[in-house]
């Protein structure tokens, strides 16, 4: 029997610049229809939820179906707060990348519901190893100033990393924030081996490991799966699918024919796939998780579906790659609005108090710049002395280290 040639499948956006997207590809569930399951559920029972879509608030913002987790007006209200807080932030960043005062920034714009939320699922002494778009873990706490954020993006002489990171790789190991790696899918399976280690310990603190859709195709994620299956580790399985990885569409990691969830189950692990711009899901999903790995019932992945409605970072021009109005077009829409709406829908909300606490934030984050730039900006040199190159290296400076600081007079 004679065959045809075979023919490579290499897949393709379903949008390109000048073109609309086609947004069917989403798989989406109606608000409320997916069922939730006891927390001790079986790994192998949850394929139906790797592959449907946890949602909570529906078209006209009503909080429906199993998932809600019936917040309070001031838990909504907070929320809203922390995802405000977490836009303005970045649009201040980002005005001051162009203006040369820092060398690099990445925003979060469209996924700020994915990290406020989470926090709030999360308890003292958990750990977080995030990638570089998970600033709303610390934007969303109290206990982490923006000044010391910023003085870090502006590589100044109060940067607390002192000249060592790249601006938005942050370090926070009193708010469970573990040094952000540039090296993408390193921090997926350093999370697992921190949950084993909790484990071994007898500890009650879990870990949250994050990671993008593209980077799924690195060897540390599908390693970290097998360890976490296999030793059962209390860990939170975060995957960001914001459908682009610079300018790699999420097809190419392995996310046209099936989801970036399934690949949990298909692993032995608890796996759900949620509304990644639904405030309300997000939590319930996040709660449900952490509760699983509190109970030493193993692992959970979360593939949370959004949207990057940015560029990849400062570096980066999207409209080269997809097209311009794709964040508009979305059909899981803006978090922020989202929210907002269904505050409105309770009464709680209004298009003055959004105004009023808008302008607040600003002013809030642009006080906080004017503080950070006192200490400089990279257009004033006022960086990290070069003397601190020698500390945090030993407890106790040896002698030739002494002596090649004293060689370069600082």
């Amino acid at each position: 029997m004679s065959h045809a040639p075979l023919r490579l499948h290499v897949p393709e956006p379903s949008g390109r610049p000048g073109h609309s997207t086609d947004f069917s590809y989403l798989r989406l569930s109606a608000a409320g229809e997916v069922r939730r399951p006891p927390i001790d559920v079986s790994p192998t029972d949850t394929g139906e939820l790797a592959n449907a879509l946890v949602r909570v608030l529906d078209e006209q913002g009503r909080a429906i179906g199993p998932w809600d987790p019936r917040l309070d007006v001031q838990q909504l209200q907070s929320g809203l707060r922390a995802m405000l807080k977490t836009r303005a932030y970045d649009a201040r960043m980002l005005i001051a990348q162009r203006q040369k005062k820092i060398s690099f920034y990445i925003q979060c714009l469209g996924e700020e519901a994915i990290a406020t939320a989470h926090t709030l699922a999360l308890q003292d002494g958990d750990m977080c190893f995030p990638t570089y778009r998970q600033q709303g873990l610390l934007l969303a706490r109290d206990d982490i100033a923006m000044v010391e954020m910023m003085c870090q993006a502006m590589s100044n002489e109060r940067d607390p990393m002192k000249g060592r990171q790249l601006p938005v790789l942050h370090s926070y190991k009193r708010a469970g924030f573990f040094t952000v790696s540039g090296n993408l899918a390193t921090q997926f399976i350093q999370a697992v081996g921190w949950a084993m280690a909790s484990a071994i310990q007898g500890d009650t603190k879990i870990a949250s490991a994050w990671i993008g859709d593209g980077a799924t195709a690195e060897s540390d994620f599908h390693t970290a799966l097998t360890f976490a299956h296999v030793y059962r580790a209390p860990v939170i399985l975060n995957v960001v699918n914001n459908q682009w990885a610079i300018s790699s569409f999420q097809a190419l990691a392995g996310g046209e024919s099936t989801t970036f969830a399934a690949r949990g189950v298909g692993c032995g692990i608890a796996s759900l796939r949620v509304d990644g711009n639904d405030f309300l899901a997000v939590l319930a999903a996040s709660q449900w998780a952490a509760e699983r790995a509190r109970q030493n019932l193993g692992p959970t992945l979360i593939e949370w579906v959004t949207y990057r409605a940015g560029p990849h970072s400062t570096s980066d021009d999207p409209s080269k790659y997809r097209p311009a109005d794709d964040w508009e077009r979305f059909p899981l829409g803006d978090p922020i609005a989202r929210l907002k709406q269904h505050l409105v829908g309770l009464g709680a909300w209004s298009e003055q108090e959004q105004a009023q606490v808008q302008q607040e934030l600003e002013a809030e984050v642009l006080a906080a710049q004017k503080e950070a730039e006192s200490h400089g900006t990279l257009l004033d040199g006022h960086i990290p002395s070069a003397a601190t190159m020698f500390d945090d290296v030993y407890a106790q400076m040896p002698e030739h280290l002494v002596r090649q600081r004293q060689e370069m007079g600082v």
